[in-house]
């Protein structure tokens, strides 16, 4: 396992802030050529310790047409959400990402992601951090797009 990713999954720094034990959910490889950054896992990927593991990564996968064991393959696919455990339950679905991840992580893993050809960038807060200039909405920052 290369060291960084065995680092990360052995933090506990927001332990005190989180519904559940903390449990960061991401893979990696440095050589990995397509990043997927979404929200922060949900209960069930804390619940089985593998992300995208629901209706949404079945939906995505079918969308990028690849199966379970090449978007699972971390010299493919680096999935590394803005945060990387289950934040928890808040009245209209799960929590945002805690920040935490991003501060402490984000610049050590983008820069062992030197490989990466292709961003796939979902949900607001990833958005937000890949993309400086997103607008109020997704309809807005596509429109925005290369403007």
């Amino acid at each position: 396992m290369n060291p960084l990713l065995k680092e990360i999954l052995e933090c506990a720094y927001c332990k005190n802030d989180l519904p559940l034990a903390p449990k960061p959910i991401l893979s990696f490889e440095p050589g990995a050529k397509i990043l997927i950054a979404g929200q922060a896992p949900g209960r069930r990927a804390h619940d089985t310790g593998m992300p995208w593991n629901d209706a949404s990564g079945d939906r995505l996968r079918e969308w990028l047409g690849v199966d379970k064991p090449v978007f699972y393959d971390p010299k493919i696919f680096a999935i590394v959400p803005m945060g990387f455990c289950y934040p928890g339950t808040g009245k209209s679905g799960d929590l945002p990402p805690r920040p935490e991840c991003s501060r402490l992580w984000s610049d050590k893993v983008n820069g062992a992601l030197r490989k990466i050809e292709l961003k796939i960038v979902i949900g607001a807060y990833a958005q937000k951090h890949y993309l400086p200039a997103t607008a109020d909405n997704l309809t807005a920052t596509v429109k925005s797009w290369k403007k």
